[in-house]
């Protein structure tokens, strides 16, 4: 476990709480900005940048993002940004899928974060469902309402609670299993059989802390099932029934079978069948997409089913491909 620690400086440039950080010796040689991502939370982005003001010192010395620890070196951060803890309201469009007085349903689109965290404390689902809802800042939690996540280049469906107690028995339909959840994806290559299912279980990354691996030794189980719609290009147009809700679970489950989906930066770019996909399926995110949800409404006890229509740059992919772009039918 890294050695953690806090104190308070008051240097003239500096008057902020420092963060002091030991490198652990499994992490030595590694680059500073991806440790400090591992050890830290924050995103490489932001660390980039408390590097640049000199706000990493290791021994009392500034490093640049590629500098080399070594084991024990001592750290010290000045967080530029100090961590929130209030949600703010922003006018941001958002796609209403379906709401009443107990919950909505938003069509999350590919590049919003859902909730803030460090790193970005604006621009979320969760300020833009304030502004919707007309509600004041929120210090109780940053993630109000949120029952379940999206990464933030998947697009699709995404369920919100509007009172506690929404949230609490929506959540419970999740943990039991009750809440059936349906993607759609354009992954790499062609599968052998049109239909199937994944069970390897999932759990961070033993090297690298930011991703997930089915290579882990406490991994938890996780079940996701697939069936094939399309073929062609080298890629193949494929819907996912994940029955557990890891983190990145459809994108490391097809990875590990040698299917990573199109686009997929942190799970495509190396082994797994990447280079068999055609050279048309440059795509800038995940080619991943929350289709549809079905559940029982938290109060009125109705089962719900609520679908989310194709992102314009998902559709372009799909022609593109000469993939079917026909979406779900619900009836």
């Amino acid at each position: 476990m890294p050695e953690l620690s806090c104190l308070t400086s008051r240097s003239a440039d500096l008057e902020r709480e420092v963060q002091r950080l030991v490198v652990p010796p499994a992490q030595a040689g590694q680059r500073l900005d991806r440790v400090l991502a591992s050890l830290t939370g924050f995103t490489r982005s932001h660390i980039k940048s408390l590097i640049e003001q000199q706000r990493v010192r290791v021994a009392g010395v500034g490093k640049k993002a590629g500098y080399l620890v070594r084991a024990h070196e001592q750290i010290d951060i000045w967080p530029g940004e100090a961590a929130s803890t209030v949600a703010f309201p922003q006018e941001i469009p958002l796609e209403i899928l379906y709401e009443d007085d107990y919950l909505a349903a938003i069509n999350k689109p590919p590049g919003m974060v859902v909730h803030p965290a460090p790193g970005q404390w604006s621009g979320t689902v969760v300020n833009a469902l304030l502004f919707h809802w007309c509600r004041q800042e929120t210090s109780a939690s940053l993630r109000p309402g949120i029952v379940h996540r999206l990464d933030k280049d998947t697009s699709g469906v995404l369920l919100v609670a509007k009172d506690d107690t929404t949230l609490e028995r929506l959540s419970l339909q999740f943990k039991e299993r009750r809440v059936q959840k349906e993607y759609i994806a354009v992954v790499c290559g062609r599968f052998a059989t049109p239909s199937g299912e994944i069970t390897l279980p999932i759990g961070r990354h033993p090297l690298d802390r930011k991703k997930m691996s089915v290579w882990t030794k406490h991994g938890r189980p996780a079940v996701s099932r697939y069936r094939v719609v399309a073929e062609g290009q080298g890629v193949s147009l494929v819907r996912l029934y994940p029955e557990t809700g890891r983190t990145h679970q459809l994108r490391v489950h097809l990875a590990a079978i040698g299917h990573p989906i199109v686009g997929d930066p942190v799970y495509g770019s190396r082994r797994g069948g990447r280079d068999r996909a055609s050279p048309g399926t440059v795509f800038p995110r995940q080619a991943l997409h929350a289709e549809s949800i079905r559940f029982r409404h938290p109060v009125s006890g109705e089962q719900m089913e609520i679908a989310a229509p194709y992102p314009a740059d998902f559709v372009h992919l799909l022609h593109a491909l000469q993939l079917p772009t026909k979406e779900h039918n619900l009836s």
